[in-house]
């Protein structure tokens, strides 16, 4: 594995490890702003807390906006239970039947973090006689704190509130085949191939001919992460997310994923067209998909009013919003991507 690809891994560990469910995202972003700044160049955080970084390039009327997220999925407290136990309102597109039995931490405003479990209540196969009966849903879970609490004055004791946030293990694991396991790939993933990417163009000594700008949003999974900060001149928005890997698609986690049509609608067909001629000429491991769940930043941002072309890449990603899974060769497939695309003569 080369030293870029070896970075890539060990950025998006490094980001892994850091909570940051929408809302939350001022110490992931803070991580960013340093790692950018080590590689030597000057990242500007946003009014909403996203990182832009300026990667260079001569010509500033037909600028290209690479879009990521930091922001995860996560919960807030919604309610402290009279028995001290606390119900959980989603960030994003959170899915309890997918966070069941997982650890958490509650972040306090003033108080610091404290441990817990996100489970069914009553969650006692030998007491719960209903228990393969109840649909999991944001109701009929809470989080039991690591801690000696009875009631909801203990819980209020501990400076817990109704608004905290509530985060999840990401449990990340990278296995000797080269499958990257964890939640939250969905975008970490993405803003570590942004860094090796930066990476490669100052090691490489590239001058950019278009001017490149990366935007690593913070607001992705509620919809409106890419809804501002697009600079002057940019024309064109491609988003660097989660490929979909699953029944009625071709990409697998071992390939680059090129999305011609999402929830939202079509993305714009040349630049779809000239990331398909891109990744044949380069023999790049790719696939072409249509995610019939999903939206993105390039789509958010048209939202907003922008007159941008957009498109859509990404490492395939199975069990999105879950447990995820990638492999490394879909990170070098889509890393590939970039450069082919990007670096054109």
């Amino acid at each position: 594995m080369d030293q870029i690809m070896e970075y890539i891994l060990e950025q998006t560990k490094n980001l892994l490890a850091i909570d940051s469910p929408t809302g939350y995202t001022k110490e992931a972003s803070d991580y960013l702003m340093q790692e950018y700044q080590s590689l030597g160049y000057e990242p500007v955080k946003t009014v909403k807390g996203g990182v832009l970084v300026d990667l260079g390039g001569a010509k500033e009327d037909n600028a290209l906006l690479l879009e990521a997220h930091l922001d995860t999925l996560g919960a807030m407290v919604r309610e402290i239970k009279e028995n001290g136990r606390l119900k959980a309102s989603p960030l994003g597109g959170l899915n309890p039947n997918n966070a069941e039995a997982e650890n958490c931490r509650v972040i306090t405003r003033q108080n610091g973090t404290y441990e817990g479990t996100f489970q069914l209540e009553n969650a006692s196969i030998h007491v719960n006689d209903n228990y393969d009966d109840i649909k999991r849903s944001f109701d009929a879970m809470e989080v039991v704190l690591d801690e000696k609490v009875n009631s909801k004055d203990d819980a209020k004791k501990l400076g817990i509130m109704v608004g905290d946030i509530i985060a999840f293990e990401p449990r990340t694991v990278i296995t000797k085949r080269g499958y990257i396991k964890s939640r939250f790939l969905d975008d970490k993933l993405s803003v570590g191939i942004f860094l090796g990417f930066a990476k490669y163009l100052k090691e490489e000594n590239i001058l950019l001919k278009r001017k490149i700008y990366q935007h690593a949003t913070v607001f992705e999974e509620v919809g409106h992460g890419a809804c501002g900060t697009v600079p002057q001149g940019v024309t064109e928005i491609l988003s660097v997310d989660m490929g979909c890997v699953g029944e009625g698609l071709d990409c697998t986690e071992h390939q680059a994923s090129i999305c011609a049509k999402d929830s939202v609608g079509p993305y714009h067909y040349q630049v779809v067209t000239d990331l398909v001629k891109a990744a044949k000429e380069r023999g790049i491991d790719f696939a072409v998909d249509i995610y019939p769940h999903y939206g993105s930043d390039a789509d958010a941002a048209l939202k907003a009013g922008y007159d941008c072309r957009h498109g859509l890449i990404g490492p395939g990603v199975y069990a999105s919003h879950g447990y995820e899974r990638a492999h490394v060769d879909g990170v070098k497939a889509t890393l590939e991507l970039l450069k082919a695309y990007l670096l054109q003569p």
